[in-house]
């Protein structure tokens, strides 16, 4: 049994976006791997997992 692809879920300090990366773009973000695709400043970690029941209020960043 398979879960699907995995996300970390962030929130942005400076202008609140919520957005989510899936953990297999590691490699194509780099260090900018959670930033925030708004302003580009490190987004807060929240948490992490399949997708989550809110998965809709989170922007996901490809």
């Amino acid at each position: 049994m398979t879960w699907g692809p995995m996300y970390m879920y962030y929130h942005c300090p400076k202008c609140g976006l919520k957005f989510e990366y899936a953990v297999d773009m590691i490699p194509d973000f780099g260090e900018k791997f959670g930033y925030c695709p708004k302003c580009d400043v490190m987004g807060v970690y929240e948490k992490d997992g399949a997708r989550q029941p809110d998965d809709a209020d989170y922007l996901e960043v490809e």
